[in-house]
C-alpha cells in the first residue's frame, strides 16, 4: 500500500529527473532507491540498446519492482537488488547517469553515498538528486529524528565535495529541488 502511494506522491520529482537526466538510448543508468520501479520501468521503455540497474534498502520495494518491471528484466534491461549506496556492488564507471530521489533525507553521511554514487559514474556521467527542500514549509509534518532536510544550496555544496566539477540546482515548484551534477 505504501509502495502505490510513495508512486503517486513522487512521481513529479521522478519524471523531473528523467528529464534532467537526457536519457540516450544506449544508456546505463543506476537508480538508487527506487521503491516503486515505475521510474526504472519509464527509463528502460525509452532506452532501445541501454540498461537500468536500482538499489533499494527494502526488501518489499524490491519484490514490488520485480512484479512491476518483471517483463524488463526478463529481456535483461533491468536488474534490482536489495543494496545500500554506501557499498554499491557495481565496478568503478559502470554508468553513464545515476538517479535519486527522496533519498537523502535518511543518510546519516550523505557525503560517504554520494562519493559512492560518483565512483560508479563515468567521465562526463550525470547525477540527478532530487528532493524537498528544508525551506519547503510542507516538511515541518516530517519528524527530524527520521528525515534531516537540505537546502539547493546544501546539497550543491556536497555534491561538489564529493567529487563532482558541476552542479546546476533548479527548483521545478512545490518545494522540490532538482540537483544536477557532473
Amino acid at each position: 500500500m505504501i509502495g502505490h502511494i510513495m508512486s503517486a506522491e513522487t512521481a513529479a520529482a521522478n519524471g523531473e529527473a528523467l528529464k534532467l537526466l537526457d536519457l540516450q538510448p544506449g544508456d546505463c543508468l543506476l537508480e538508487v532507491g527506487f521503491g516503486h520501479g515505475r521510474t526504472m520501468e519509464r527509463a528502460a521503455e525509452a532506452l532501445t540498446t541501454g540498461f537500468v540497474a536500482g538499489i533499494d534498502l527494502s526488501r518489499e520495494m524490491v519484490v514490488m519492482a520485480e512484479h512491476r518491471c518483471r517483463r524488463l528484466i526478463r529481456e535483461g534491461k533491468v536488474a534490482v537488488a536489495v543494496g545500500d549506496s554506501v557499498h554499491l556492488p557495481f565496478p568503478d564507471l559502470r554508468f553513464d547517469k545515476a538517479l535519486s530521489a527522496h533519498t537523502i533525507y535518511f543518510w546519516p553521511n550523505p557525503l560517504v553515498h554520494l562519493r559512492e554514487i560518483r565512483r560508479v559514474l563515468r567521465y562526463g556521467g550525470r547525477f540527478v538528486l532530487g528532493f524537498r527542500s528544508k525551506d519547503d514549509k510542507a516538511i515541518h509534518d516530517f519528524p527530524d529524528s527520521v528525515y534531516r532536510f537540505y537546502t539547493g544550496d546544501e546539497a550543491a555544496a556536497l555534491l561538489q565535495e564529493s567529487g563532482f566539477e558541476r552542479v546546476d540546482v533548479t527548483t521545478p515548484g512545490d518545494g522540490l529541488v532538482m540537483a544536477t551534477a557532473y
